[in-house]
């Protein structure tokens, strides 16, 4: 079983596509989405975070789903645009890259986000079938325990063994990389979902509701 893409570019071609998806990877869309509906800088507010969640208690739902488009469109993007100029490894590379720019974003003294957007994004793009299995986890984990964090664990948890069933054993490596760093990144979600104190996240109730 071989769990990593066949190197078909060079170390030039990998290290240049590297850095170009860090950088896109690092836009905080978080920020600019706020800045254009006139609302406060999501870094001031409840987790602090520049994520599409922590966008929501801004009380704007459009914004939220704005950022958490555009997070994702950060991933599927480099992929594409990596798989179409070179080849697979490129576009695992580009994939990978564009992640950790999210969420240790250089424009940003790297405080970025919990990557899980971006990591949906970057699946659908290397993977579409896998993508939306991430995306039904998601959504199932949400509407049945209301806890956004919850939904981003299961989600990114899915991903490496889905893979391995489906026969893209060499995309395996990357997905669980980034499903280790969600589960990092979200460490202090966990700590409070243990002890029962994380706060649920509706997606469809307004702010003060």
């Amino acid at each position: 079983m071989v769990l990593v893409p066949t190197l078909e570019s060079g170390p030039f071609i990998l290290l240049l596509v590297a850095i170009a998806a860090y950088l896109l990877g690092s836009i905080p869309f978080g920020i600019l989405v706020a800045r254009a509906f006139g609302l406060p800088d999501p870094r001031t507010i409840g987790s602090k975070n520049i994520g599409a969640t922590n966008m929501l208690r801004t009380g704007s739902k459009p914004a939220a789903l704005a950022t958490v488009l555009l997070d994702g469109a950060k991933g599927g993007i480099a992929v594409i645009i990596a798989r179409a100029l070179f080849a697979e490894d490129a576009a695992q590379f580009a994939g990978l890259a564009a992640f950790f720019g999210h969420l240790y974003p250089v424009f940003l003294k790297f405080k970025g986000g919990k990557g899980v957007a971006t990591l949906l994004g970057t699946v659908v793009g290397l993977a579409p079938f896998i993508g939306l299995i991430a995306l039904l986890a998601w959504l199932f984990a949400y509407f049945v325990f209301r806890y956004s964090s919850l939904s981003a664990l299961m989600s990114a948890a899915v991903t490496p063994p889905i893979a391995i069933m489906l026969g893209f054993e060499h995309m395996a490596l990357v997905l669980f990389v980034m499903a280790i760093m969600v589960f990092w990144r979200h460490r202090e979600n966990i700590k409070r979902l243990q002890a029962g104190t994380e706060p649920m996240v509706d997606w469809g109730k307004k702010k003060n509701e």
